[in-house]
């Protein structure tokens, strides 16, 4: 059976789960440190609150999972990379907000760590990029974009 290949209605990634232990703690973050704006949040079913989380302008959200979604309560298990204009400025204003950041910005000539395992070194990075944690030790790699 042929199936047409323009059949398919799906035209954009809209949220990224990321698992939290403590949903109000996490909000917390996103909105006072990262500067994030809240999109939604909700109860539904029993005891599931939804809540969305996203950059300003962005087309994709982040939704903190709570535990009840999962077994997860966050530790590195989040696989996200957000673009940025200025890498030098969103590094030193997530610093100086308490935000954990690599210490240096990884370039040609350095290494980072694997995006999926810390224990797998990539060498020359380009472009310039580093990965930050949540609370919950979630990690996201900041991409600096043309």
């Amino acid at each position: 059976m042929s199936i047409a290949l323009d059949s398919l209605h799906i035209r954009q990634v809209a949220t990224v789960f990321v698992p939290v232990a403590d949903q109000d703690r996490a909000l917390g973050l996103y909105l006072d440190r990262l500067g994030f704006e809240k999109r939604a949040d909700f109860s539904y079913g029993k005891d599931t609150r939804w809540i969305e989380v996203a950059p300003p302008g962005s087309t994709m959200a982040i939704a903190l999972v709570a535990p009840s979604e999962g077994k997860s309560k966050g530790g590195g298990e989040t696989h996200c990379a957000f673009t940025t204009q200025d890498i030098e400025a969103d590094h030193a204003i997530l610093s100086a907000r308490g935000v954990e950041v690599d210490v240096e910005i990884a370039r040609r000539g350095t290494r980072r760590s694997g995006l999926i395992s810390t224990e797998v070194g990539v060498g020359d990075p380009v472009p310039p990029q580093f990965f930050f944690r949540d609370i919950d030790g979630n990690r996201f790699l900041i991409v600096q974009s043309d």
